[in-house]
């Protein structure tokens, strides 16, 4: 697939919760999409519209872990692989990552509050944060005990609390140790 911007924006989503996918997004912006900025600070409504307009203005890749990929080999190993992924499909000049670490990849920039500032990284965190979401909510679906709409997988007390009442479901990342959870969860 061939880039015709300058500039790859990474940014994932997805990399804090007890439950659910990292979602990984790079992107190419091939025109100006007004109104991009963080996805953390847009609401659902506006990162669902500007999704739309980033897929059509730009080319991306989406990479998806899944719990149990994260659980084996480690949140860290599966950033680097979706950084890899992501470079490997996206030939571009340069690559920005939104954070402060490149995971060991190479040829790759690192810049703190990147999804704030730079328009690629701004869309690709909205690629990303959209996607997760609507897996969250597909999830929801699946397991309606957990309540995976109203926490989108973190660890909410809400969500600790439903844990402690079914116990852990293939969606969880049984890796991630939570205090509330280490004693009687399973006694």
């Amino acid at each position: 697939m061939e880039c015709f911007g300058k500039l790859c924006g990474i940014d994932e989503a997805g990399r804090g919760p007890l439950a659910g996918d990292l979602v990984m997004a790079g992107c190419v912006l091939h025109k100006h999409v007004e109104g991009l900025d963080d996805s953390k600070k847009l609401t659902p409504k506006k990162r669902e519209l500007l999704y739309g307009q980033i897929i059509q203005n730009a080319t991306y890749h989406i990479v998806k872990f899944s719990a149990k990929e994260i659980d084996e080999d480690g949140i860290s190993l599966c950033l680097k692989r979706g950084l890899e992924e992501i470079m490997k499909n996206l030939p571009s000049v340069e690559y920005l990552f939104d954070g402060n670490s490149n995971f060991g990849v190479r040829g790759l920039t690192t810049m703190i509050k990147a999804d704030g500032k730079v328009p690629e990284v701004s869309a690709a965190s909205i690629l990303a944060k959209v996607t997760h979401d609507r897996d969250i909510m597909e999830l929801a679906k699946r397991y309606p005990e957990y309540g995976f709409e109203k926490h989108k997988g973190y660890g909410t007390a809400l969500h600790v609390q439903m844990i402690k009442k079914h116990g852990y479901c293939e969606v969880h990342r049984k890796s991630y140790k939570v205090k509330a959870l280490e004693k009687g969860l399973f006694d």
